[in-house]
């Protein structure tokens, strides 16, 4: 398989971009409508005899359009292998369409939804809107559904559970289901919370749709996969000196606040770089002394202090600002000083963040002159501060909001969350940035000083001259790998300790 198509396959499609891919399908001759829809009843059905054949009674529920196609499909395909199968319709297909093809094939009795009736050993196949949903869903479809999920039945939806937004992953149902099965690609409700929640296992089934070449800023949306950015990690010249490997500074708390700084630190160096310094109140350092041995300590006083000597950290390329760090003025100073040198890259993280919260406007103005040179790693309080508009924009999906973000910040962002989101600020000439969508980490990861892990391990993977994107991406990744390697009860401090596997792996895969 080429790099190409590997690549493709973990690009993510809006419900409008695989219509397109269907139309494109169907209008080059690959296949008809009547034969996507066979194809899909035929994997549902797979995945319905592999996982599920166990059940004792199969309840299809369909809808009108091709959602309700796809079930009286799997119907007909059970009730020919000797499956137990009732079908239930919320509305009829439409006159002339590809599901009312399949519905007149079905030969058995179609139920109305009043007689709706599983116990918990039967199956139940949500066939009803799938990705077409729109708003809330018809009462009696939702008071279905609660039955199905009240009386312990199993649930499998097509597509998508009816209720979830196929771009936003916003659900009117809080129900989780078993298993989801999705075709050709994935959809960005599938990875957004509460839709990954509540899709359960999710299957991703080849049934033969093939889309037309992508163009344009739209087709930068994917999930996050080593595939993307592991070209871009580079095992050091072993020629290098240590600060060809990179170096990097972390801008230390006080003195009773100084482990956010140093887990940030040990990141950085987990991700190989040659050198990290930290940087504070000589009081701060002292207690840093008693801790590390390979971290370099620099001192100064005031902001002006610590922009100077900022300048005397030998060929510092990325610098840490915010873990620990309390002082909200100080921050700004220093942060606002830094994007308007020529170096280094900046990770501003936790107090970083919120020390904009009144004035994000000059973070903002500040990054724009310093393109690909800062990145900003909230979390959803941190965001709500930045970007409040956005964060109360229910109409839109995370997603969206990070890439909007990106492009006012003129800053990579990484939203963080059980589905992070990293997006980048439009190149020239484009509308919206690179994004992915990250679905790879344990809920271990929601533990204090995770999020100082991250941050270092970001500007680690900067000071190694990794671009500023892919450096978000790859570190969000191997943030998530690291909190798999240690274990269900796990500390930040294992996280550090398990990213040096990590990027060892990423780099020897090269």
């Amino acid at each position: 398989m080429q790099m190409a198509e590997r690549l493709d396959r973990h690009r993510l499609f809006s419900c409008a971009q695989m219509a397109d891919a269907d139309r494109h399908t169907i209008t080059s001759g690959l296949f008809d409508g009547p034969r996507l829809m066979e194809n899909a009843g035929a994997a549902v059905m797979d995945v319905i005899l592999q996982d599920f054949g166990s059940v004792g009674h199969v309840h299809i529920v369909c809808g009108p359009g091709n959602n309700g196609g796809d079930g009286y499909v799997v119907a007909r395909l059970l009730r020919d292998r000797g499956h137990p199968v009732s079908v239930y319709a919320f509305a009829a297909p439409k006159n002339g369409t590809d599901a009312q093809q399949a519905a007149h094939r079905w030969l058995g009795p179609v139920l109305p939804i009043a007689d709706f009736a599983p116990n918990r050993a039967d199956l139940v196949v949500d066939a009803v809107f799938g990705a077409g949903a729109r708003g809330a869903l018809p009462e009696p479809i939702e008071q279905l559904l609660v039955r199905a999920s009240g009386e312990g039945a199993r649930l499998l939806a097509v597509d998508l559970p009816s209720g979830v937004g196929g771009d936003t992953g916003h659900a009117t149902l809080d129900i989780v289901y078993d298993a989801t099965v999705t075709f050709y690609r994935k959809k960005p409700g599938h990875l957004l919370e509460p839709g990954r929640s509540l899709c359960g296992a999710l299957h991703v089934a080849d049934i033969g749709v093939r889309a037309a070449p992508h163009e344009g800023s739209d087709a930068n949306v994917f999930e996050n996969h080593p595939l993307l950015w592991q070209d871009c990690l580079r095992a050091a010249d072993p020629a290098a000196h240590k600060y060809q490997k990179g170096h990097v500074a972390v801008f230390s708390g006080p003195s009773l606040a100084t482990g956010a700084a140093r887990l940030s630190a040990q990141a950085a160096q987990a991700a190989g770089v040659g050198a990290v310094t930290l940087m504070g109140t000589r009081e701060a350092l002292q207690v840093h002394a008693a801790h590390v041995t390979s971290v370099m300590l620099k001192p100064y006083v005031d902001p002006a202090g610590a922009l100077a000597a900022l300048s005397d950290v030998q060929k510092c390329s990325a610098a840490v600002l915010g873990p620990g760090f309390s002082d909200f003025e100080t921050a700004r100073k220093i942060a606002l000083g830094l994007l308007q040198s020529e170096t280094p890259s900046l990770v501003l993280d936790a107090d970083g963040l919120t020390a904009f919260r009144d004035k994000p406007d000059a973070l903002f103005q500040a990054a724009a002159g310093s393109p690909d040179r800062l990145v900003l790693t909230p979390h959803e309080g941190e965001f709500a501060r930045l970007f409040p508009d956005l964060a109360a924009d229910d109409s839109i999906s995370k997603l969206e909001k990070a890439r909007r973000a990106a492009a006012r910040a003129h800053a990579v962002i990484i939203y963080k969350g059980r589905d992070t989101v990293i997006a980048a600020p439009p190149r020239p000439g484009t509308t919206q940035g690179r994004a992915v969508i990250n679905a790879y980490g344990p809920p271990s990861l929601a533990t204090a000083g995770s999020g100082d892990v991250l941050a270092g391990l970001v500007a680690g993977l900067l000071a190694r001259s990794v671009p500023t994107f892919e450096a978000a991406a790859s570190a969000v990744w191997l943030h998530g790998d690291a909190g798999y390697r240690a274990g269900v009860v796990a500390t930040a401090e294992d996280f550090v300790t398990q990213l040096r596997d990590g990027v060892a792996a990423a780099l020897l895969e090269q």
